[in-house]
């Protein structure tokens, strides 16, 4: 009974001991073994399982893929004196593990000394350039410019690119060159960088945008007046078009008037003319019709006796009405 507790025992130690011996590396990792805190051998690049000495030595796994760096937004001032806040992206891995190793130890480590190394080196870049280097990508390029903008507008060159002479790309492959050559002691290979946003500090975007918006409002009042004018210039048209009409119509109702007032004549004549008695009936039908248009409640008149219009008065009978006229003659 005591031989086979001794026999399991061993059986269960060397298990274990054959345990510690073995690990396994993946395809996406590589192994520095340490002994005693110490790295011993060459570092493990291929996957399979592979054997160490159990209990002293200890395997460190370092990552063999294409690792990420993005890096906090920071403020930082252009050659301009502009102070924009930058953000960068980068792609980096290790190609010597054992460097890495010896000198960062893991991945947090190797994240803080790319912070330093690549928020130093942009904000390099960023002092040596303009402000338009950094953002503007190609060189040479004709924008679009308004068809509407006027002769004054064009001479404040509002619409026109300011010329570059690098652009953003060579800007960017500024700060991957010396922070590449930085970053290789540590056993790291930079891929490479980019920016993943650049803007206007806090402090100063309130007044960028309020000249924005200035140079819009601006443009705005500019057409507002335009269409102002020429909403006046369509109104003073439409005025000018209905007194046209109205006076060209007021013509045409005269002219109608006057050919009915001449056929009216006419027939008149013609009908007052046959003989004396029919011209004394016009006459007399005249007379009264001029005597209702100039005679109302409370005239009075001073005649001639010879005038025409008292022809007719003078020819009533001493008892006839004659009304609220009084007619008085003087003889000259």
């Amino acid at each position: 009974m005591n031989k086979l507790i001794v026999m399991l025992a061993v059986f269960g130690i060397g298990t274990y001991v054959a345990m510690s011996s073995i690990y396994t590396v993946s395809e996406v990792e590589q192994m520095i073994i340490t002994q005693f805190g110490k790295p011993v051998g060459d570092p493990v690049t291929t996957a399979g399982l592979k054997v160490k000495v159990p209990f002293i030595q200890v395997v460190n796994p370092i990552d063999k893929r294409v690792l990420e760096w993005d890096g906090n937004p920071s403020d930082m001032p252009t050659k301009d004196k502009l102070y924009i806040s930058v953000d960068l992206f980068a792609r980096w891995r290790i190609t010597d593990p054992l460097q890495y190793f010896l000198r960062l130890r893991d991945e947090r480590s190797a994240q803080s000394r790319l912070d330093d190394i690549l928020g130093s080196e942009t904000r390099n870049a960023v002092a040596k350039h303009e402000l338009i280097e950094i953002i503007r990508t190609t060189r040479d390029r004709v924008p679009l410019r308004d068809v509407l903008l006027t002769d004054a507008e064009l001479e404040l060159d509002m619409g026109t690119l300011v010329p570059i002479q690098k652009g953003r790309k060579l800007v960017e492959q500024e700060i991957f060159a010396a922070a590449a050559e930085k970053v290789r002691v540590f056993g790291i290979e930079l891929l490479d960088i980019r920016f993943k946003r650049i803007n206007y500090n806090e402090s100063v975007r309130p007044k960028i945008y309020d000249r924005m918006i200035s140079e819009r409002r601006q443009i705005a009042e500019r057409f507002l007046s335009e269409g102002n004018g020429e909403a006046a210039r369509i109104r003073g048209n439409r005025v000018r078009d209905l007194n046209k009409i109205q006076s060209e119509a007021y013509r045409q109702v005269e002219e109608v008037r006057g050919v009915a007032d001449a056929k009216a004549t006419e027939i008149y004549a013609r009908a007052y003319n046959q003989n004396p008695q029919a011209v004394a009936f016009y006459e007399f039908t005249r007379t009264m019709q001029s005597y209702r248009s100039i005679i109302a409640e409370n005239t009075t008149l001073v005649l001639s006796t010879e005038s025409d219009l008292f022809k007719y008065l003078k020819s009533m009978t001493p008892g006839g009405d004659v009304g609220p006229v009084q007619a008085f003659g003087a003889q000259r």
